[in-house]
């Protein structure tokens, strides 16, 4: 991968919440919501985030866009061919930051100031990082709402986010991401919670804006139809690390990873004719606290040898075709 074409850069990146207190106020119990996440993001490519929810696909997002503290690792991103770690960002260059990667968050109805009118929603970002003057601002919002399908946009920017449609209302959230003219936009799940009447037109806007503006997007979902539609690359996720990643199609269509093959199967087939084997996969969701050092799909997995549980969780190697999985024994 050349260099100069890297946006992000992500090493053993980790986020662990505390349980409780122990003994004298100290914390010992510690949810891993993400553990040693690396990851590598290109200018212009969609990389898809999936796995069952839980997984960490959304505190990865927050991590990725500094509404959250990592308790360690790194998050290099690139500008001009220099690379800043956004993990240490405090203050004014945090702040800096914010203009150049956005969230859009999976439900419209939370994400939307119940009180603040849409012109003033989409204009927010604008107005804290003093883009433009009022002037310019009001040309900018009523832009962006024109290109993410809400026109005439005078006729959205004074109502309230009670008076629109979910479809609407996720289309102001994609305007307001886009104000600040990000480079990289982490979208969790941003059609979830739509009709699927209008899932399809949405993701086709996305993957426009996109082409125009030159967005990178980390595209969180458990859909892999969604992710099949939308991503470049798809990572699976599990337990807070990536157990695989490849090219989409590829991944797909020759899954490696014992956990990958789970999900594929899991994706229902549009032919009542044809039956789909049922994974061979154990038990429930493992437990994130404290999870001892060994793979950390060990006890769902079913080839699981003393080799996974002897050993740390094995890392990410290339087992062909450009795709990477981290198990012993595929």
């Amino acid at each position: 991968m050349n260099r100069a074409d890297i946006l992000v850069d992500i090493k053993n990146l980790t986020k662990l919440f505390p349980v409780g207190q122990g003994v004298f106020g100290k914390t010992s119990l510690f949810v891993h919501a993400v553990k040693d996440f690396n990851l590598t993001i290109q200018r212009g490519e969609s990389v898809g985030l999936v796995g069952e929810s839980g997984c960490g696909k959304t505190t990865t997002g927050k991590l990725l866009t500094r509404l959250l503290d990592p308790t360690s690792g790194s998050i290099e991103f690139y500008t001009g061919g220099e690379a800043t770690d956004i993990a240490t960002l405090k203050g004014r260059d945090l702040k800096e930051f914010r203009h150049r990667a956005q969230m859009i968050f999976q439900d419209p109805y939370e994400s939307l100031n119940p009180r603040i009118k849409i012109y003033g929603a989409v204009a927010e970002g604008l107005i804290v990082q003093s883009v433009t003057s009022r002037k310019d601002r009001q040309d900018r919002v009523k832009e962006l709402l024109e290109v993410v399908g809400l026109a005439p946009a005078e006729t959205f920017m004074s109502r309230y986010p009670h008076e629109l449609s979910g479809g609407q209302r996720q289309r102001v959230a994609i305007a307001r991401a886009l104000a600040v003219e990000p480079a990289f936009v982490v979208a969790d799940e941003p059609t979830s919670m739509l009709d699927v009447s209008i899932r399809a037109g949405m993701m086709r806007l996305m993957l426009d804006l996109s082409e125009q503006m030159g967005v990178t997007y980390l595209y969180i979902t458990h859909d892999l139809a969604v992710a099949r539609y939308m991503c470049d690359r798809i990572a699976v996720m599990y337990g807070g690390r990536i157990v695989e990643i490849g090219q989409t199609e590829e991944l797909l269509r020759n899954p490696r990873h014992p956990y990958t093959k789970a999900l594929i199967s899991a994706v229902p087939v549009p032919n009542p004719r044809v039956k789909r084997e049922a994974a061979d996969i154990k038990g429930r969701v493992t437990k994130p606290i404290n999870p001892p050092p060994r793979c950390v799909f060990y006890e769902r997995c079913p080839i699981a040898n003393k080799i996974c549980e002897e050993n740390d969780h094995p890392p990410l190697e290339n087992k062909g075709d450009g795709q990477h999985a981290a198990c012993y024994l595929v």
